[in-house]
């Protein structure tokens, strides 16, 4: 590539950037503050940036994982939640919580919304920006805190910590599952696909674009490219001026998705659980099929739901059980780097 050419693409890039900054400064009127802690933020804290709808089942046990891991506080953007949602985060001590009852769809699937709070609250922090059906572990988590993770990234000169989105399910009709809130949802969700997986790097970002598991090869069989991507950047210390530019599969700068080794090694990495599929997993299908806010063109999604909503069995012979990531490490799905 001519250096004019590197040149031209550099500015397009961060065009693109700016653009989107901006709309997202300008989206931050579509938000409510309900409950603001943000004052009780402190130097070296570590923050969790999440946008909701009617997650009351999951949040008792995704509050309770996070806090675990060391996140300080919780900044929260309810996207009109019917289920009492709003008024449990609103009762929680490290919860700074807003409303809208915008488009989720004209946000950006909620990116602009958080992008704003991003800017605001998270320069100059470590941020987990996730989905609350998003638990992130990585190596050792259960006895090194998120603060251990950081200082190691920084001793490295890291800004970025990447992650696959793991889909758990349990054996049987999807819609059979028994959870109750604040259970972990692995303890019903407790198989997982050990291969399956497809990896391609986008050269224009230099990001890396993982496909595969049970969604794919069950409801995109014909169509694997239009299977969910699994990469994501869910931790970044955070500077005003970064970008989530697709959900938190890729950032800008660019120089951000290097979150993978070039040189034939491995960067440590982990896993974010998806728990989507526990019992409420039909009936949101049913809803989200006539809300339309889904990513992409909706229509295409429509016999995604429909096939959701039919309630199918993930399981296959070839299933693994979940047992913790060490599992996940020794088949190559997370990686301790030099993290001993």
């Amino acid at each position: 590539m001519s250096r004019l050419r590197k040149f031209w693409g550099a500015v397009q890039w961060r065009r693109r950037r700016q653009v989107r900054i901006l709309r997202a400064w300008r989206k931050r009127r579509e938000i409510v503050s309900l409950v603001d802690r943000t004052e009780s933020i402190r130097p070296g804290a570590i923050l969790l940036f999440c946008t909701l709808r009617n997650e009351s089942l999951r949040l008792p046990q995704f509050l309770a994982h996070y806090r675990a891991l060391g996140v300080s506080q919780f900044l929260i953007v309810d996207n009109d939640s019917t289920d009492g949602s709003r008024a449990y985060l609103g009762d929680q001590p490290d919860v700074s919580l807003w409303h809208t009852t915008a488009s989720y769809r004209d946000s950006r699937f909620g990116m602009d919304w958080l992008q704003g709070l991003l800017m605001k609250y998270g320069h100059g922090h470590w941020c987990v920006t996730v989905d609350v059906d998003e638990l992130l572990i990585y190596p050792h988590h259960e006895a090194r805190p998120l603060k251990a993770l950081t200082d190691h990234l920084e001793s490295e000169g890291e800004a970025t910590f990447g992650a696959l989105m793991l889909d758990l399910y349990a054996k049987g009709p999807i819609d059979t599952v028994r959870y109750s809130p604040g259970q972990h949802p692995a303890e019903v969700l407790n198989w997982y696909d050990a291969g399956n997986y497809t990896i391609t790097r986008k050269p224009g970002l230099g990001a890396l674009w993982i496909q595969g598991g049970p969604r794919s090869r069950q409801f995109f069989a014909d169509r694997p490219e239009r299977g969910p991507t699994l990469t994501k950047v869910p931790l970044v210390k955070w500077h005003w001026r970064y970008l989530y530019l697709n959900s938190t599969h890729t950032l800008l700068p660019r120089h951000l998705n290097a979150i993978y080794d070039t040189d034939g090694g491995e960067k440590l990495s982990g896993v974010l659980l998806h728990t989507k599929f526990l019992p409420e997993i039909t009936g949101k299908s049913r809803e989200e099929k006539q809300r339309r806010q889904h990513f992409g063109d909706p229509a295409v999604f429509d016999a995604y739901y429909d096939a959701v909503i039919a309630a199918p069995d993930l399981w296959t012979p070839a299933s693994t059980p979940y047992r913790g990531w060490q599992q996940l490490e020794a088949e190559g799905l997370m990686s301790r780097g030099g993290w001993g």
